[in-house]
């Protein structure tokens, strides 16, 4: 070796003595530099980035000969930005570490891959924040720019030691207050796992996380890592079972998940999305996250008694979030669907619903009350747009003829718009559009519902043996425009028009001769039981809505025997009925009581009775005769010469044509022809 140095020529003995001494000085300066002296730069750089203060309090420490380097930076802290509060638990630091340790390998880094062999964090203190106007602490650049998912490099070893979290998220009304730790943990195969646990208080309900996986020692970019995943939040349930497709990409997954709890709409502090209210739920399927898009496929399962199934997905890198869902249920039961309204499900015996709901359903009926108050979620429903088709293709629906439900739902920039939401019943639908724009300072909802080709035997079950009491087409129209933020305060404060028109048909006798209290007609033809019948010329009902209040324009049944006038009102706003009919018999009647019909009280339990005042006047009138002329005198009162006339039937299902019901000509029973 000697000789060959010296047979080197000079210039290259030196020239090697200088790389030789340099090297040996890299390695003293390296072992003996103080790395402290980074932290102001390393300080100053990360500040810069984060556009926030950023101190390295304690030592820095780097252990540069390895293959797999390592560093550790302790007391790291990280200030909150300019708008945060300077006062309070937001103020100070946004995040304050114990320790920080990294250790990267080297060799894989020549082909673009980064693996840490060690990522450890002690005593993390995160507290995060975001304003009602949206800006967000963890957001370091644009405030405008789309969020990105969570990129982490592939970590064999990934612990965090005592951390504790602050969530307040003022926007979404959402606050979370607990720890998060994570470790290898042996399992008793004698191999370990990775365990990575949050718990704490979620809006002040229990929440617990728990994400377990395979052991990260042999973690690669190139392989899928598979993950289970628990999380209870109050009563909502998540399980997860799935993989990474990249460790640790975040942005690209897919897991087999599972939902279950007590109101789809609690799922809002979970997921940011504006989920109507629901009956209790339990649904399962394959999601699947790609970036900004999560796909949540071949979705199965029940919501309150009916089934649901369908596919839909999210896209969360816009402006808004933005759901898209195409599904359906088998079979619907009815009343599961006024739970997106804010009315409780039925509570009955065998029905599904939450304690809430059942306490709910307890005061409606100590109330008599129908419209439910729940208050709409006003700056939910601005904060999300969505695109919903559902049909249901078989309806559970005691004392309706319901048969289908069609419902395409469009929300975009605060207005919500059904259209169409119909109802397919045995014979007839009922179908329209509703517009709810919750941008004013009190929302709007705007309705416009058309019943066609109807049946009134459907709906009046009233029968006689196998024959409906009453038979005939019935169409109606309902236009109303109402302010407020629950279905009761807009009908409290609704204003439009409600017509309703059966332009001809039959209906037993009896009945039609009670419209005009003929009691000794229709008694003795209802205790004779008699199937005679007589025909409905027509009937309407026509009312002009303003400030919840239903006035009558027309309330009209006139029959083969009987021509039935009322008039009255329907208060929105107290949910109460206050109406009164009078009859008239067309043929002379032996005893005729003229008093009114009423039908009076709540929407859940109205009262039908007679308004007595003239029947005890015709009683006066009575007795005065018999003292004074004769003993048949003292009927005249209560006998009928038959003077009514019949209605103007074409004239007024014209009119009621022109208010938006939806009649055809057709339909309308010719006036009967003069007798010369």
């Amino acid at each position: 070796m000697a000789a060959r140095w010296n047979g080197l020529p000079p210039g290259a003995r030196w020239g090697m003595s200088g790389a030789l001494a340099l090297l040996v000085a890299i390695i003293v300066f390296l072992v003996l530099f103080d790395w402290n002296w980074f932290r102001g730069p390393l300080g100053r750089f990360a500040s810069a980035r984060l556009h926030r203060e950023v101190v390295i309090e304690g030592d820095l420490r780097v252990h540069p000969w390895s293959f797999s380097p390592k560093a550790e930076a302790l007391g790291v802290r990280v200030a909150q930005p300019d708008w945060a509060p300077k006062t309070g638990p937001q103020a100070g630091h946004m995040a304050r570490v114990d320790r920080i340790a990294v250790q990267v390998k080297l060799l894989p880094l020549l082909k673009g891959e980064v693996i840490l062999p060690l990522l450890a964090v002690d005593r993390p203190d995160v507290r995060l924040l975001r304003d009602p106007s949206g800006r967000a602490n963890w957001t370091f650049g644009d405030p405008k720019a789309p969020a990105k998912p969570m990129k982490l490099p592939a970590i064999q070893h990934f612990v965090i030691n005592d951390g504790h979290l602050r969530y307040d998220d003022r926007q979404r009304d959402i606050f979370f207050l607990g720890t998060v730790s994570s470790n290898e943990q042996a399992t008793g195969e004698g191999r370990g796992r990775f365990v990575l646990e949050g718990k704490g208080q979620l809006n002040r309900s229990p929440f617990t996380a728990l994400v377990t996986g395979g052991p990260l020692l042999n973690i690669s970019p190139r392989r899928p890592y598979p993950f289970d995943a628990k999380v209870d939040a109050g009563s909502t349930h998540v399980l997860a079972r799935g993989e990474v497709t990249k460790p640790f990409n975040l942005g690209r997954f897919e897991t087999q998940l599972t939902v279950s709890g007590a109101d789809l709409n609690r799922l809002y502090a979970l997921t940011g999305l504006a989920l109507p209210n629901t009956p209790p739920y339990r649904i399962n399927g394959r999601l699947t996250r790609n970036g900004g898009r999560f796909d949540f496929n071949k979705l199965t399962g029940r919501i309150g008694d009916s089934d649901v199934s369908g596919d839909l997905f999210v896209l969360t890198q816009r402006e808004r979030p933005y759901l898209e869902a195409d599904l359906q249920s088998r079979r619907l039961d009815f009343d599961d669907l006024g739970s997106l309204v804010g009315a409780a499900p039925a509570t009955g015996r065998g029905e599904t619903a939450s304690a809430g709901q059942k306490v709910e359903a307890a005061q409606r009926t100590a109330t008599q009350r129908i419209l439910p108050d729940a208050t709409l979620q006003v700056d939910r429903v601005k904060a999300m747009d969505a695109k919903v088709k559902y049909r249901a293709l078989a309806v559970n629906a005691p004392n309706l003829p319901l048969k289908k439900v069609r419902l395409d739902l469009t929300l975009d920039k605060g207005v919500l718009t059904m259209d169409p939401l119909a109802f397919t019943f045995s014979r007839g639908d009922l179908a329209g559009k509703v517009r709810l724009d919750a941008n004013p300072k009190v929302p709007r909802t705007d309705l416009d519902m058309r019943l066609t080709n109807a049946k009134l035997e459907d709906f009046i079950t009233i029968r006689n043996g196998d024959k409906p009491a009453i038979e005939g087409g019935v169409m109606a129209r309902a236009k109303l425009t109402g302010y407020g933020d629950s279905v009761h305060r807009a009908a409290s404060t609704a204003n439009g028009q409600v017509t309703l028109v059966s332009p001809r048909g039959e209906m037993r006798q009896a009945f039609a001769e009670l419209l005009g209290v003929n009691a000794s007609k229709g008694l003795l033809l209802l205790l004779s039981k008699s199937e005679r019948e007589t025909s409905v010329r027509c009937a309407v009902a026509d009312f002009s809505v303003k400030d919840g209040i239903m006035t009558s324009n027309q309330i009209v049944a006139d029959t083969g025997v009987v021509l039935a006038r009322g008039k009255g009102t329907i208060d929105l706003r107290e949910e109460r009925l206050d109406l009164k009919i009078d009859g008239d018999s067309k043929k002379p009647r032996l005893v005729r009581l003229f008093i009114p019909i009423t039908v009076k009280g709540p929407f859940l339990s109205p009262k039908i009775g007679l308004e007595t005042g003239g029947a005890v006047a015709q009683g006066g009138v009575a007795a005065a005769l018999a003292s004074f002329v004769n003993p048949l005198a003292a009927i005249l009162p209560f006998v009928t010469g038959g003077e009514a006339k019949d209605a103007d039937c074409a004239g007024l299902v014209a009119s009621a044509r022109a208010d938006g019901a939806p009649v055809k000509v057709t339909q309308t029973t010719p006036a009967r022809p003069k007798k010369k």
